[in-house]
């Protein structure tokens, strides 16, 4: 299971635990970008206690916001899509760079893959990703041909709304969006819950705001976190303002 703590992942994972989808997996991987807010973190140790396999935590070098804070200090480009006034957002990377490629590195480890050794032909590996049916646009197959994506939420035609609906069933509570906390894809309902409960993330983003503004070396583009182009502490976060769908762009 490619496990991201997020609503529909962690309903996938417990729905196994109960043998409500099967077959049972043999593991979950959680890829750390060392840049998520708290709770994801909180969920996932929650999920590890919860679910009868292992669950793996696996990481691209010192993280994504490592990385980050590392080139900006020398004014070099980081492939996350932060938005300037020119280009509008920038490449996105991140997603493969520190989700995608230290899951499928822990994949060819646990199927006994030396470095640099070459897969087997057939499929042997089948990962479940949790994508509902509202998200459907992002189902995309794998792009390792013995490696074969299955979303067994959309086999049983569940959408966000059934998740939520399943977790609070068994008594759990809802889990929160997962996303680095500096995501330039956060629509404004986010932010503003961000600004409102959790302090820790607001100013962890809010210097991250400040930290990427001069762009990079041999541009003046300045970089934003927020799509209008403004620093994050003058921005309007209302609602209604917000012309943006997540799930064409999350992780």
């Amino acid at each position: 299971l490619s496990l991201g703590a997020g609503v529909q992942s962690t309903t996938l994972a417990l729905m196994a635990a109960y043998g409500e989808i099967e077959p049972m997996p043999d593991c979950a991987i959680f890829a750390d970008t060392a840049a998520e807010p708290k709770h994801v973190y909180d969920q996932l140790d929650f999920i590890q206690a919860n679910v009868p396999f292992p669950v793996y935590r696996v990481m691209e070098g010192e993280g994504l916001e490592a990385q980050i804070i590392d080139r900006a200090s020398r004014s070099e480009f980081t492939k996350v899509p932060f938005f300037t006034k020119e280009k509008g957002p920038g490449m996105r990377q991140c997603t493969a760079d520190f989700k995608i490629f230290p899951i499928n590195r822990k994949v060819r480890e646990l199927v006994g893959l030396k470095k640099g050794q070459r897969g087997p032909k057939e499929v042997v590996v089948k990962m479940w990703i949790g994508i509902s049916m509202d998200e459907s646009v992002r189902m995309k197959p794998s792009q390792t041909k013995w490696i074969e994506h299955i979303w067994p939420l959309i086999d049983v035609q569940m959408y966000r709304y059934d998740c939520i609906r399943w977790m609070r069933e068994h008594g759990y509570r809802e889990p929160s969006k997962s996303a680095c906390y500096f995501c330039p894809y956060h629509d404004n309902a986010t932010w503003q819950n961000m600004l409102d409960h959790d302090p820790d993330s607001w100013e962890r983003a809010v210097k991250m705001d400040e930290l990427i503004r001069n762009g990079v070396r041999g541009t003046t583009e300045k970089l934003y976190l927020h799509r209008s182009m403004q620093p994050l502490t003058e921005c309007d976060f209302d609602p209604a303002r917000d012309q943006f769908d997540m799930f064409d762009n999350e992780c």
